[in-house]
């Protein structure tokens, strides 16, 4: 079956704000193509991205609604808090499960284009860090799609495009300068539909899980337990290796890349030393109080008890506060003293 490129799919993060209103600045207000854009932005902010595309003179920028039916020649920019879905004629704005900590993210949008429109689709992955976007360009890539790259050495975040020129066999690697003129001369080529390949095939899934489809939830997780947990829900993740490239999905849908996966538990770590480093100084607080009432009793024995507790409440949370400013991995050992035993139990 015979079609056209005529879907362009784009990826960012940090950085990508400006990426990527350079490069749709650069395109043909006529492109005869659909592009659908991702930059990770906060939760509870207000995305302006597509008035500053908008202005600059590029082609039509707009955060679509549910089911905003696709034309040419138009930009459609997911909104904050939202993943944007590409179906066969029309967008889905969905609040499924986080992809590697981000909604809206980069991997659903080209795997559902993927799904949607295989070998129609250009995936181009720009700016930013850790490795979002890579799984869904080897999806794209898969369905038979053009898969662009912007060179490492010129984004201003080398780790997604790092990591896409790594698992990816992309067709383009160069400067951001470059991606407008390629897109130019690729939309419109012909391609023949051939059906999705093993990777697409192994994403098609995760589409429905975006989109928290019942079915897709209830049913077996590829790939096989991992012994890890979500740090966002705490249920158990499985792992699925694709080509290469390890990523994970728990039961209700959280997905993470292992880049990503070490950094929320890298998160989830600090938060639970802050949480005990609190619960430290407030037991301490509390013991302290204790000794000093039993002292106003002429109670000895019981205040010299709540004092030698304080003591040595203190000095784990001492422990606690110095790794938290200098890091879990340089952990400091406690001088000798009469409670240094303890402290390594």
């Amino acid at each position: 079956m015979q079609a056209e490129r005529d879907i362009v799919v784009i990826g960012a993060s940090a950085g990508g704000v400006e990426a990527v209103a350079a490069l749709i600045e650069a395109l043909p207000r006529d492109l005869a193509a659909a592009v659908f854009v991702v930059v990770h932005f906060p939760p509870h902010t207000t995305s302006v991205l597509p008035r500053i595309i908008t202005r600059r003179g590029g082609m039509t920028a707009m955060h679509p609604e549910d089911g905003t039916p696709i034309e040419l020649g138009c930009v459609y920019v997911a909104p904050p808090d939202r993943h944007l879905l590409v179906e066969n004629g029309h967008v889905r704005l969905v609040r499924g499960p986080r992809e590697n900590g981000a909604r809206p993210a980069v991997d659903p949008l080209f795997r559902s284009a993927a799904r949607a429109y295989g070998a129609r689709v250009t995936g181009v992955v720009l700016t930013g860090n850790l490795d979002d976007g890579t799984a869904g360009l080897m999806a794209v890539k898969s369905a038979g799609g053009l898969a662009i790259i912007q060179d490492p050495d010129d984004a201003l975040y080398a780790g997604m495009p790092s990591s896409a020129q790594r698992h990816v066999q992309a067709d383009h690697v160069v400067p951001l300068a470059e991606i407008p003129g390629i897109l130019v001369r690729r939309v419109g080529e012909p391609v023949e539909l051939k059906g999705a390949g093993p990777v697409a095939r192994q994403q098609n899934n995760e589409v429905d899980i975006s989109e928290m489809n019942p079915a897709a939830l209830e049913s077996p997780r590829a790939g096989v337990p991992s012994g890890y947990a979500c740090p966002e829900c705490h249920g158990a993740l499985w792992e699925v290796d694709e080509g290469g490239l390890l990523r994970f999905r728990c039961r209700v849908g959280h997905a993470y890349s292992i880049e990503n996966l070490l950094a929320a538990q890298g998160s989830a770590m600090d938060a639970a030393l802050w949480a005990a480093y609190r619960a430290l100084e407030e037991r301490a607080a509390l013991t302290a109080r204790m000794g000093a009432r039993m002292e106003e009793r002429g109670q000895a024995s019981l205040a010299q008890r709540y004092q030698e507790q304080t003591a040595e409440t203190l000095q784990r949370a001492e422990l606690i506060r110095r790794v938290l400013l200098m890091g879990s991995e340089d952990v400091p050992v406690l001088e000798n003293g009469p409670q240094a035993e303890n402290v390594a139990d």
